[in-house]
Formats: structure tokens, sequence, C-alpha cells
């Protein structure tokens, strides 16, 4: 099993940045990736950004230039960087796990979410 403690989310107002962070412990996998999935209300769950361990990232399209994923392997911790927020980034934001062991089996594991609200 693999557990994910998230961090950051809050009340901005447009024009402003918030930092999310998400640290993964537990049973993990040496093939992985970390990222961030938003859900507004009424909507389905998107992809906001994702990062495998050593490899390139991926973003939405509608949050480039604005957002910015890293992670810190060393803590297995990943971050996600908003900045220039807007009212449609209004959300609960999700880190996910992503891994896969020798076998190729596959899992998949999420955070509890965390509330980003952007006034206008």
């Amino acid at each position: 099993q693999v557990q994910l403690v998230e961090s950051g989310g809050g009340l901005v107002q447009a024009g402003g940045s918030l930092r999310l962070s998400c640290a993964a412990s537990g049973s993990l996998f040496s093939t992985n990736a970390m990222g961030w999935y938003r859900q507004a209300p009424g909507k389905q769950r998107e992809l906001v950004a994702t990062m495998p361990d050593g490899g390139s990232t991926n973003y939405a399209d509608s949050v480039k230039g604005r957002f910015t994923i890293s992670r810190d392997s060393a803590k297995n911790t990943v971050y996600l960087q908003m900045n220039n927020l807007k009212p449609e980034d209004t959300a609960v934001y999700y880190c996910n796990y992503y891994g896969r062991n020798w076998k190729g089996h596959e899992y998949n594991y999420w955070g509890q979410g965390t509330q980003v609200t952007v006034s206008s």
C-alpha cells in the first residue's frame, strides 16, 4: 500500500499563487510517476500535471505556462506550484501515485484531496 498526504490548498484571489505538496510513503515502486488531478463541482476528474520519476513532465493545456510540477525523489514528494490562478482553477486537487512492479502490474493511489478556491 502507498499512502499520500497532501497539503497546501486554500483560498486565493485571481492572479495569486499557491503551492501544493504531496508526500508518498509505504510500499513504493521503483517504476513510478506522481502527479496532480483536479475535480470541479459537476465535472469529471481531469489531469493537471504528471511527472515520472526521472522522466519528463506532462501538463494539461489549460495550465501550461502557469503551473509547474516538480519532485524531490529523496523525500518521495511532489509539488505543484500554481501561479496566475484563475477562478476556473477552483477544484479539489488530488495527488496521484502510479506504480508498476516487475511483473508489469499497475497500481494507482490517490490522496484525500485538497480544496483550491480562486475568487474573482
